[in-house]
């Protein structure tokens, strides 16, 4: 994808209810600072303009977010309705994502779940940064899991670098970049959790994409799958040369999986662990989500 501007919108689901855009990379969803431009919020000004809601900050209720540098399926809700059902569904850990990565080096399982616990980085220098547990400042780990499925090996302007899938189990900050960064494999273009390699050595973008997203609202079941951003025709540095795992075949696996249990876990391609035991929410945390709920404005990069 070309940087975003706010004429090339992309947009890959549409209902009464709902819309799924392709988000570029290191594109903020909203931002308070008038000067930053473009915004996906901007975005959607501009193309939608009916559809902007004049009883939120930004205008329009986003029921998740990506970071920054991280481009992909990102579900809008037109509605206070439509944006319960979706929060609801979240909360239930519901929701099936997989995103794609070129990752440092050839992954040598080509299958594999990774259960780090995450925790915030209390390092001096390192704010609002997460890492794994047992790591030197690292504050209150939680269980995190994420299933890898290698795609590809090949090459990245000359060094090893492997195409895979993730899909995360679990909802921690930045946690399929730190995950990755703790296999010693990580994402490709990461300069928080990514080697230190000089700036002119660095790609134009991370490498990280948001490929598919279904939300099982009790309406309609929101469903995308963008476009594939990482092939040679997109990008001459990346060369494949080895075929792991198809993936095409694995889209197929996702859309025929079951929508997840959230008493049983959160089935994907590669196996099916259940995931940490959440404890009973309390009524000072239903207040909040209620009224969190109630004023959909978005919080800061989860």
């Amino acid at each position: 994808m070309e940087p975003g501007r706010i004429e090339n919108l992309s947009v890959v689901y549409q209902s009464q209810d709902f819309l799924v855009v392709n988000k570029h990379w290191d594109l903020r969803i909203d931002s308070r600072m008038w000067r930053e431009t473009p915004t996906l919020q901007k975005q959607l000004r501009h193309h939608f303009p009916e559809l902007a809601d004049p009883d939120t900050y930004y205008g329009f209720r986003f029921c998740h977010q990506l970071d920054f540098s991280t481009s992909g399926a990102l579900c809008v809700a037109l509605n206070k309705a439509a944006a319960g059902s979706a929060y609801k569904c979240f909360k239930e850990r519901r929701v099936t994502k997989a995103y794609l990565a070129l990752v440092r080096g050839h992954v040598r399982e080509n299958r594999m779940t990774i259960n780090y616990a995450i925790g915030r980085n209390s390092t001096e220098g390192r704010a609002h940064t997460m890492c794994i547990e047992g790591t030197q400042g690292c504050e209150n780990p939680k269980p995190s899991l994420t299933e890898l499925v290698v795609l590809e090996h090949g090459l990245y302007a000359g060094d090893p670098v492997s195409k895979v899938l993730l899909q995360p189990l679990t909802g921690r900050t930045h946690q399929l970049r730190v995950h990755c960064s703790a296999l010693s494999h990580p994402v490709v273009g990461d300069l928080t959790y990514g080697q230190a390699l000089d700036q002119e050595d660095q790609p134009f973008r991370m490498m990280l994409h948001a490929f598919y997203l279904r939300i099982p609202t009790h309406a309609e079941r929101v469903e995308a799958c963008t476009p594939d951003p990482f092939v040679p025709a997109l990008d001459a540095c990346w060369s494949p040369h080895t075929l792991v795992q198809s993936l095409d075949q694995l889209v197929q696996v996702l859309k025929a999986a079951p929508d997840p249990d959230p008493t049983e876990g959160s089935p994907g391609p590669c196996s099916t662990p259940t995931p940490p035991s959440k404890p009973p929410e309390t009524e000072a945390q239903r207040s909040s989500c209620l009224q969190w709920l109630s004023e959909w404005t978005l919080e800061p990069d989860n």
